[in-house]
């Protein structure tokens, strides 16, 4: 018989591994959900990250004991606790999206991916906190406030999924749920050292969702600290649905063998932080030693179009939210209703054309991917700044604005195409660093495969010292 895990430990398991244990009996899903949550009671109050908790975790976790006792699990992952962004519709829970005036909207039907997870017998643990609207690269709201980074809770841990990330990096669980409309999957990464992926358009099928005031540009995908987890939890939501029509398109064939990797190691004479620009060109050494062909320049197209649509995007949106939940503009903050008031006086001349100018992209995306198959960047110009801070104000020395830190995930948004980020080595005081990997569109499995051949050379998961202490 093997030996008993100690489930006040259990925290420190991945997906995978918390799977392999309820299969050779030395862990149950119940108890491993009653420990995370004396866990998330000690550590939550510093991070915010959860900002709900699912009354029925104990039950849902009690039956998937039962059939792991019974020896008929629903899936691999049968039992493991998952956390869910505050963007996404659970059944039964409420869906705020930082807004004061939806405190109480609980959602009557759930997201597909969701629906999956659950399907799958995945124990939700509850919704992790987002910034209002999920428009910001920080976390914080006026309903349940700052969201804090395991690492050094002084800082942020990004957004819009940040509330997700923080979940992960401090043991509260070992997966979570996020949305990438520009970056809100990616950046949040690798500000605290995860694994996290933004799929293809269409290849995690949306249904049951908030209006997608982001259209296409944004998706939903898996966060963990390992690639192996978050493929795993991938294969759980990905795929069609009928009432998705852009899941049913066809996605090409990832190339074989060594790949042509095209690494940009910033973005003209935009400011980049020295350590990320050190850490991730050290990165890039690592696929150079598997054999991997890489050149290095700048990319291989320009994103003008990309910069022109952006901002007619942003206020579009909001304008959209209000028109959709219309309660929630008096409770909005100040910087939204003016954006609103923007988005309902743009023309809808000056929008088709920016989406016309979105096709164009993507088209030109497309064909430069059939002389490269990855496109490598940092996946953030800055480290982690203060958490109440919106956004950094200068990065090296030089000033920037409001998306100077966020300049190198917006492109692959709007292409459509699949991008991970990874963890490089960390900076001088400690801090996560990361860099994206951009695939040919549909070829994200390709994407998971070089992930793990990547962290098969790295020393592994890190604990923040928080997660340790606490």
């Amino acid at each position: 018989m093997a030996a008993q895990h100690d489930v006040t430990q259990s925290w420190r398991l991945g997906a995978l591994e918390l799977a392999a244990a309820y299969a050779a009996s030395t862990l149950t899903p119940l108890a491993v959900v009653d420990a995370l949550g004396e866990r998330i009671a000690r550590l939550n109050p510093e991070l915010n990250a959860l900002i709900t908790i699912n009354p029925a975790a104990s039950e849902e976790a009690a039956a998937a004991t039962r059939r792991w006792a019974e020896g008929r699990p629903l899936s691999a992952l049968d039992g493991v606790p998952l956390t869910v962004k505050d963007h996404l519709n659970v059944r039964g829970l409420a869906t705020t999206w930082g807004n004061l005036a939806l405190a109480g909207n609980i959602a009557h039907e759930e997201e597909l991916a969701v629906a999956r997870c659950r399907a799958a017998g995945l124990v939700i643990l509850g919704k992790t906190n987002v910034p209002e609207f999920t428009l910001e690269g920080y976390t914080d709201n006026p309903l349940f406030g700052v969201t804090r980074n395991p690492w050094n809770p002084g800082l942020t841990p990004g957004g819009s999924s940040g509330g997700a990330v923080a979940s992960v990096a401090a043991g509260l669980a070992p997966l979570a749920l996020g949305t990438d409309g520009g970056g809100s999957i990616r950046r949040p990464a690798s500000h605290t050292g995860l694994v996290g992926l933004k799929p293809s358009i269409g290849a995690v099928a949306r249904a049951g969702s908030l209006p997608q005031v982001m259209l296409d540009f944004e998706v939903v995908g898996p966060l963990a600290r390992s690639a192996a987890d978050a493929e795993a939890l991938y294969r759980i939501i990905a795929g069609p649905d009928r009432r998705d029509p852009a899941s049913w398109r066809t996605h090409s064939e990832a190339p074989a063998g060594k790949l042509r990797i095209h690494y940009v190691p910033r973005f003209g004479e935009q400011p980049l932080n020295a350590e990320i620009a050190e850490n991730v060109e050290r990165a890039l050494a690592v696929f150079e030693r598997q054999g991997h062909r890489v050149t290095q320049g700048e990319l291989p197209f320009s994103f003008e179009p990309v910069d022109r649509f952006w901002p007619m995007l942003g206020v579009t949106a909001v304008a959209a939210i209000f028109h959709a939940f219309p309660e929630t503009e008096p409770e909005a903050a100040e910087r939204f209703r003016d954006m609103a008031e923007q988005g309902r006086q743009l023309s809808a001349t000056d929008y088709l054309c920016g989406l016309d100018g979105i096709r164009g992209f993507r088209r030109t995306v497309a064909e430069a991917f059939e002389e490269v198959d990855i496109i490598m960047t940092p996946s953030a110009a800055a480290l982690p700044w203060p958490a109440e801070q919106p956004y950094p104000v200068e990065i090296n020395g030089q000033p920037v604005g409001p998306r100077g830190h966020a300049i190198y995930t917006g492109w692959v948004n709007a292409s459509g195409h699949p991008a991970i980020n990874l963890p490089a080595a960390p900076s001088a005081d400690g801090l996560p660093i990361g860099f994206q990997l951009v695939a040919a569109m549909g070829q994200d499995e390709l994407l998971l495969r070089l992930a793990a051949e990547y962290e098969q050379q790295q020393p592994g998961w890190q604990w923040p010292a928080l997660a340790e202490t606490k």
